[in-house]
C-alpha cells in the first residue's frame, strides 16, 4: 500500500512538472520614457449654471431711489416693491486640456487631465508585430 502511494505521488509530481514546462513564456514589453516638446495647450471648458435666490426691488426714478434709501435708513425697513427672485449665474471651469506636442519630428495631440507645461513625459513601447 505504501509503495502504491509513493508511485501515485511520483506520477502526480511528473504531471505537474509537465504542465509547468508546457506554459508559454510571455516576453515583457520593451518600455522607456522620454520627453516631448509641447507646442500648444488648449483648455477644454465645461459651462456650469448655478441658481441663487436674490432680493430684487423695483424703484421708479433716481429721486424715488434716494428718497427710498433715506426712508429705509431711518425706518430700517425694506421697500414695499421688493421680492425674492431666482438669478442664474454661469461660470466656466477647465475639465481637460488638448495638448499638441512633437516627438522626433512627428506631431501628436492628446487630451490630458492636467496642463503639462513645456515638456510632456511620454511612454515609448516597442513590441513585435503579430
Amino acid at each position: 500500500m505504501r509503495r502504491r502511494t509513493l508511485h501515485l505521488l511520483a506520477l502526480l509530481l511528473s504531471m505537474i512538472a509537465g504542465v509547468a514546462a508546457a506554459e508559454t513564456v510571455v516576453q515583457r514589453e520593451n518600455v522607456r520614457y522620454e520627453y516631448a516638446r509641447v507646442l500648444r495647450v488648449t483648455p477644454v471648458y465645461q459651462t456650469l449654471t448655478a441658481t441663487s435666490m436674490e432680493q430684487q426691488c423695483d424703484d421708479g426714478s433716481k429721486i424715488s431711489r434716494v428718497v427710498g434709501a433715506v426712508r429705509n435708513a431711518i425706518k430700517r425697513e425694506r421697500g414695499v416693491n421688493c421680492r425674492v427672485v431666482p438669478v442664474e449665474h454661469q461660470f466656466r471651469r477647465p475639465i481637460a486640456y488638448d495638448v499638441d506636442y512633437t516627438y522626433r519630428g512627428a506631431k501628436y495631440r492628446s487630451r490630458l487631465a492636467d496642463d503639462p507645461g513645456h515638456l510632456l513625459r511620454i511612454r515609448i513601447s516597442v513590441m513585435p508585430a503579430p
